[in-house]
């Protein structure tokens, strides 16, 4: 019973981590670009997929929050280079 509790729940928080890698991804290469109203745009879109993980136990809050302000961290230094 442990083992298909222990898969359900394994597809299950999949979905969440894997949309939060591919927003992360986007945002990034977003930044790359000096897109800055893009990477604006999709830097949102990745902190509110990442808050979704860490409020559904997949990624641990102090993780989700490091991610975060990595991100900002870099949509900040792109937009003063610009």
């Amino acid at each position: 019973k442990r083992n298909k509790q222990n898969e359900k729940s394994r597809l299950r928080n999949r979905v969440y981590r894997g949309r939060a890698r591919t927003f992360v991804k986007r945002a990034k290469s977003a930044i790359e670009t000096n897109e800055i109203t893009e990477a604006l745009a999709a830097v949102k879109v990745a902190i509110s997929a990442l808050d979704k993980a860490a409020e559904k136990g997949i990624l641990h809050k102090n993780n989700a929050a490091r991610r975060k302000s990595r991100l900002m961290k870099q949509l900040a230094k792109a937009s003063e280079q610009k």
